[in-house]
């Protein structure tokens, strides 16, 4: 028997120690709920779940994001709701005034109706706005347009010929103007259902139509098309030819590049000759972008924009005597003549809003789709974050009772252990 070292009390101690430390985290983690309170606890699971709860508080910023992006929409598509009902009543007065059983006089009187909602589609437009963000002047639109020198393509030809050649379609962005000629470009399909499309030149009352080898991945040669003598003009004018593109059938973009126009001579469409050479470019741009998705990534945002919703910039009519621009701003009802253009102009305008507001309600229902699949996938992440972070009461209040109890027999065992050397004074009386 020794006395110097007590070995069963040592025993003893060092597994209540053990125990008391086994306790103390079941209080821990009893008490904040949570299986992992430090990285000790879990290293792994630790890591994975900070990932998992950034996700989550992104997916439900994502969600607030998505709510204001339906609001945005709704906000601008109930101005042009009333643009529309406005241009229902001015094309009513259109059709009024063509009627032949009015005087001028009359007319006169119809359009101050007609002038007086026009300015109200000026202020639907500029008075419409969400957050201080203006959606239906225009500062939305989608398309910005540009070329090496600039928006008008000109040459100055010989001989009365034109030429137009090396004329390539690209996938880019839109580009939109008035002028002498009318460049309509269609997609469709060719018979071995490669994409093709179709180009139509308009000039004065003759059209030049060809179908163009380009497909989206820009690997034809382009469009050539020869108006020599088609194009009455004398030996020192100056053609200037301004694109007007046909976007209905275009949805993923385009770009006109590498238009040439050189003189008529031997080289038509060659280089050789031309005296003026410009690249038209165009890019589609979504001025407002929505975050919906909780990373950085590019499908995790849906953009959108706006085009310009004023008077100056819907309906359109080319050669109208009537109205000079073309669009509402531009249109009057003051005479028979004009109250039938401005049917047309009319027309053409109620088919440019409606056009706007089916793409508004399209982003709307795609909105709609992304918070239900946003509010799912947060609520699939939290669970899975809970099953990794989360304690479970009923397992970890059961490992509590054992190692209390364990306590409990520790401090007992250790008071048997510290009774055990006294048995050496029976040896010494």
């Amino acid at each position: 028997m020794v006395i110097q070292h007590n070995l069963p009390a040592l025993n003893s101690h060092r597994q209540l120690g053990i125990n008391n430390s086994a306790t103390s985290k079941n209080l821990e983690k009893l008490s904040s709920g949570f299986r992992i309170n430090r990285a000790g606890d879990d290293a792994a699971g630790l890591a994975i779940s900070e990932k998992m709860r950034g996700q989550i508080r992104g997916l439900g910023m994502a969600e607030q994001n998505a709510s204001n992006g339906i609001s945005l929409i709704q906000t601008a598509e109930g101005g042009l709701n009333e643009t529309h009902a406005i241009l229902q009543r001015m094309r009513e007065l259109g059709v009024q005034s063509a009627n032949g059983t009015y005087q001028d006089e009359d007319r006169l009187q119809i359009d101050k109706e007609m002038q007086a909602l026009k300015s109200e589609i000026d202020r639907i437009a500029t008075s419409t706005h969400y957050n201080g963000i203006k959606v239906l002047d225009g500062t939305m639109g989608g398309k910005e347009v540009g070329s090496t020198a600039a928006n008008t393509i000109g040459a100055t030809v010989a001989n009365g010929g034109l030429a137009i050649t090396a004329l390539k379609l690209e996938a880019a962005g839109g580009y939109t103007g008035e002028g002498q000629a009318t460049l309509s470009v269609t997609k469709g399909q060719s018979a071995t259902g490669a994409t093709q499309y179709i180009f139509s030149l308009q000039v004065g009352d003759k059209t030049y139509s060809n179908v163009g080898d380009n497909t989206s991945d820009n690997s034809g040669a382009g469009l050539v098309l020869y108006l020599n003598g088609e194009v009455n003009t004398a030996a020192t004018d100056k053609v200037t030819l301004t694109i007007d593109v046909d976007e209905a059938n275009l949805t993923d973009g385009y770009a006109i590049s590498g238009l040439k126009m050189p003189a008529a001579g031997a080289n038509l469409n060659g280089v050789a000759n031309t005296t003026d050479a410009k690249t038209m470019y165009a890019r589609k741009t979504d001025k407002l972008t929505f975050q919906i998705g909780a990373n950085g990534h590019a499908d995790q945002r849906v953009g959108t924009h706006v085009d310009n919703m004023s008077s100056g910039a819907i309906g359109s009519l080319k050669g109208s005597t009537t109205n000079i621009t073309g669009t509402i701003n531009g249109m009057n009802i003051r005479t028979q003549e004009g109250g039938r253009d401005a049917i047309d102009v009319i027309d053409k305008a109620i088919v440019q809003v409606a056009g706007q507001r089916a793409d508004l309600g399209a982003l709307q229902n795609r909105l709609e789709h992304t918070l239900n699949n946003l509010g799912a996938t947060k609520e699939n992440l939290t669970a899975a974050e809970s099953s990794i972070r989360d304690v479970d009461m009923a397992k970890e209040m059961m490992e509590f009772q054992k190692n209390n109890i364990l306590v409990q027999a520790s401090q007992a065992m250790l008071a048997q252990a510290n009774s055990l050397p006294q048995g050496v004074l029976q040896l010494l009386r």
